[in-house]
This record gives C-alpha cells, structure tokens and sequence, in this order.
C-alpha cells in the first residue's frame, strides 16, 4: 500500500500530533517516578502505600493513543477496490434450439439441461441487470426484450421449442439489435449502457455454411466487437451426440451424429472479445453459467474504505475512557 492509495494522504502529519503526545505522556510518568524517589521517605511509603502503581494503570492511555492512530488512517481515506453489483447493463441470454439439442448424450438431454442451467443463471444475475433472450435455429427470435423483470425471461426459457437448420449468427445479429434498440429506448447517458451478450451452442452452424458470409458466425462477432458487444460462448455437448430423423420417405430414423463443434463457437468469443467455455454435462454447464454470472453481474470500482478505519477508532477511543474509569476512578 502507498500514498496514492489514500484519497487525502496529508492527514498522516497528524501522527506527529500522536508521536508527541506518546513522547510527552511517557516524559510526564518519568518525571513523576524521579521527583515521588526523589523526596519520598521510603520506610513511610511502604508503610502507607505497600501496593504501587502496576502496568495496568497506562492501558486507557496506550488504547486512547492506538485509536487516535487508527482515526489518523481514516482521516487519510484509504481506498480499496470494491465489488458491486452492475446497474443499467444489458445482457442477452443467446441459446441454440435446432434439433440437434434434443440429443441425449447430456443426461436427460440437451435441451432439458440447458434450460435448468439457463433458469440457474437467470436467477443468479443481480436485479439492476437488464436481460434479454434471443433463440436460434434456421432463423432467429426475440423471445424477450432486456428487461428487469428477469421472471419474464424464465418463463420463455421454460417454453423453447426446437426448430431445423443453425443460424448462429442470426442469433447474435438479432441480439445486437436488441441491443440496440433497448439503448435507444433507455437513454439517460451520453453512452449506451454496457451490454455483453452469453451465447450457447451444441452444433455446428449450417445457415449459412460459410463462417465468414455476411450473415454468417464470425461476420456478426466481428460486428459485436466493433460495437463493444463481448460474446461470451458455451460449446454444450459431446463429440458422440446423435439425433434420430424420421426418414423423409419410408420408415424408420436415421441417426444422425451431432458434435460440438469447439473450434467455431470459440473464434466467435475470440473475435468477439469474450470468454470461451465448454460443458459436457449439466455440471460443467452450471460452471461456465456460474463464473459468467459473477463476470457480468459485478464490477470492480475503486471506493472509499475508511469506515472499518474510523469504527475501530471509535471503540478503541471508548474503551480507553472505560478502562480508565475501572481503573483509575477517573477519566484521564
């Protein structure tokens, strides 16, 4: 710790102020000892005073001095960095529902865990954040403007239906304009209000097949960082998931394997400049949703910490006075 972590460091002179009068208490009780020997008879002092004076006598004083020092650093405004909950920021839950989640190699399938993990996140999220929720499949909706009312985005998450194809980044271009929007909406600021967005994918996207179309993944994670949009990804799933297809003539399914596809889901954090995270179960799943909730629901401010300073002054302040009246009778 140094001067620059204190808000008015000046204040330290006053521990001169503390230093005398150390100094001087400790000059006065050497005075008082000298001249009591000097002129005492000491067969009638032991006579009329056999108990003397013990170490107890100087607590009220050392506790007065040790709470003027602790009043000293407050007076100093010590800062520290503090964790407080996000006010005004807008987050977009982004969640994949093609068919392939309905894959069962995530007990008791994809679907099912993402929406219990989805509600843990949800619930997680500090009430000043205003989130919204955008699905995804061959197209892209806005099942829930950002909002405060986060029971709103539970309920719709309770309600997702699967669709064909994988647009991702339909997903994160609709998101982005959601964004927008609700900044537009909000106002109040000479800047919007942070936004990040969280989105969880199990498969590859198909729609279209290139990465890099304009409407593609990649293009719209670009656009998120031109527009300091972080997308934080969650690759869910396995490489052995399987689906099964009715066949389109005859009877019967197909299985068709459905893999996670790592690689493309992080590029799109990358680019983006978000965080990249991967689950294989409901747990891991939780996990990522977890340390995103903590990322995005709080911050890191540097703010006054003098209270605990100026408490402990106080106590320590009052318990000289008492130590004194149960010592000495009297206050010093």
């Amino acid at each position: 710790m140094s001067f620059s972590d204190f808000a008015a460091p000046l204040w330290f002179a006053f521990a001169l102020v503390v230093l005398a009068l150390t100094v001087g208490y400790l000059l006065v009780q050497w005075h008082r000892t000298r001249q009591t020997l000097r002129f005492a008879n000491m067969e009638l002092l032991e006579t009329v005073a056999p108990k003397r004076p013990g170490p107890a006598r100087h607590i009220p004083v050392a506790l007065g001095l040790i709470g003027l020092l602790a009043l000293t650093v407050g007076l100093a405004g010590p800062m520290a960095d503090k964790r407080v909950p996000r006010n005004r920021a807008t987050v977009i839950l982004v969640i994949d529902v093609s068919l392939s989640m309905q894959a069962t190699d995530v007990t008791p399938s994809r679907l099912a865990a993402a929406q219990k993990a989805a509600k843990g996140f949800v619930d997680d999220l500090t009430p000043g954040i205003n989130l919204g929720l955008v699905t995804f499949a061959g197209t892209a909706s806005l099942m829930v403007s950002p909002t405060t009312n986060h029971d709103q985005v539970t309920t719709a998450i309770d309600h997702l239906r699967l669709a064909e194809r994988t647009a991702t980044g339909e997903g994160i271009f609709t998101a982005l304009q959601a964004i927008e929007t609700f900044g537009n909406l909000l106002g109040g600021g000479t800047e919007p209000p942070p936004a990040r967005m969280v989105l969880e994918s199990d498969g590859k996207q198909t729609v279209p097949a290139n990465q890099d179309d304009p409407r593609g993944g990649y293009t719209a994670a670009r656009l998120a960082k031109s527009k300091n949009v972080p997308v934080s990804t969650i690759s869910f799933g396995t490489t052995w998931g399987k689906v099964e297809i009715p066949r389109q003539q005859g009877d019967g399914v197909d299985e068709v394997p459905v893999p996670v596809d790592d690689a493309a889901l992080q590029q799109i954090a990358n680019l983006s400049g978000g965080n990249f995270f991967t689950a294989a179960s409901l747990a891991d799943l939780r996990s990522a949703y977890s340390t995103l909730s903590d990322q995005i629901g709080y911050e890191t401010v540097r703010g006054d910490a003098s209270r605990p300073w100026m408490i402990l002054a106080a106590v320590l302040i009052a318990a000289a006075y008492t130590a004194s009246l149960v010592l000495r009778q009297r206050i010093p």
